[in-house]
């Protein structure tokens, strides 16, 4: 798995899955395939106590962080951003300093700003760990690991065969970035990249990648289509002429899914725009996956977790 781990070897940390090796993702991925059919020591945690700090809002991955720590035995603390001392001005470090010396070793961490997790990690004392659950537009690791079981359920596990379409504001998605280098590490056969040119980035994001404005053409033939939101407060910055346009050129409905292979999953990370990236009828349709990312995510946080905290 890909993690930091600090200069006296005393912590572990999940930070993203930039050097992610096959070997490491399988290895954890088969762990987690195990905890989604129920096969978990519910005490393996007992003991240990985790605490959900989060600076920016969340829903999905806050609760499946906090319901994982649970099955493990776990004690959870939530902690939130806006009734705390944040509010008052502490910092972020002095936040986690806190609450370590209280005894907690395991931190999930979502922060507004670049970065922000790994310079938490730095600081940590021995024995504490820490898991991104989103940094500004860098990394989203536990979001791109069961966005990988999720495609390993619904095609198996030899990406090599298979074609990806990725679509959206790729340019201000941790999500995208996390989900790209999965993709990479697992030899996905092909990825297509598709989304108006300004919300396509220019960073070596999409090395190795097909990248693409023509939806239609990104979908033809692919085995997965993987939605992303369109960040609404890009509008305000002119990157997009209006909702109404984008989902007339990269919005994704039936009829445009028939372009696609026709066994195609359709996945998105949520919350969804609908209307905007996606249809209703495509994502309550039978080609979501959808919710199944979400109970996914329960049991690959359990996974990532366990790794950390138990070993």
């Amino acid at each position: 798995m890909t993690t930091y781990v600090s200069a006296d070897g005393g912590s572990r940390h999940l930070l993203s899955l930039r050097d992610a090796s096959r070997e490491s993702l399988d290895a954890l991925l088969i762990r987690a395939q195990a905890f989604a059919e129920g096969h978990y020591d519910s005490r393996a945690l007992a003991g240990i106590a985790v605490c959900t700090l989060f600076f920016e809002p969340s829903t999905r991955t806050r609760l499946s962080f906090q319901l994982a720590a649970q099955q493990l035995g776990a004690h959870v603390l939530n902690f939130d951003a806006s009734t705390s001392s944040t509010s008052k001005g502490e910092t972020a470090l002095d936040t986690l300093k806190n609450i370590e010396a209280m005894g907690v070793r395991g931190f999930v961490i979502r922060h507004r700003e670049d970065g922000a997790v790994a310079a938490l990690a730095a600081q940590a004392r021995a024995g504490t760990c820490l898991v991104n659950a989103g940094d500004g537009r860098s990394a989203h690791p536990t979001q791109g690991l069961l966005d990988m079981l999720t495609l390993r359920q619904a095609k198996g596990t030899d990406f090599s065969r298979l074609r990806v379409a990725m679509i959206g504001d790729v340019k201000h998605s941790r999500v995208a970035r996390s989900d790209l280098q999965a993709l990479r590490a697992l030899g996905m056969g092909e990825i297509r990249v598709c989304g108006p040119a300004s919300l396509l980035p220019d960073d070596g994001t999409l090395d190795g990648c097909v990248a693409t404005q023509d939806f239609d053409a990104a979908l033809d033939g692919v085995d997965a289509v993987m939605m992303l939101r369109l960040q609404r407060e890009r509008m305000e910055e002119g990157l997009v002429a209006s909702l109404d346009d984008y989902h007339r050129d990269y919005g994704l409905t039936a009829s445009r899914l028939k372009r696609a292979a026709a066994d195609a999953v359709v996945m998105h990370p949520g919350p969804m725009n609908r209307g905007v990236e996606i249809t209703d009828e495509v994502a309550d349709g039978p080609q979501s996956l959808i919710l199944t990312q979400v109970a996914n995510g329960v049991a690959t946080r359990m996974a990532v977790l366990e790794m950390l905290l138990k070993g």
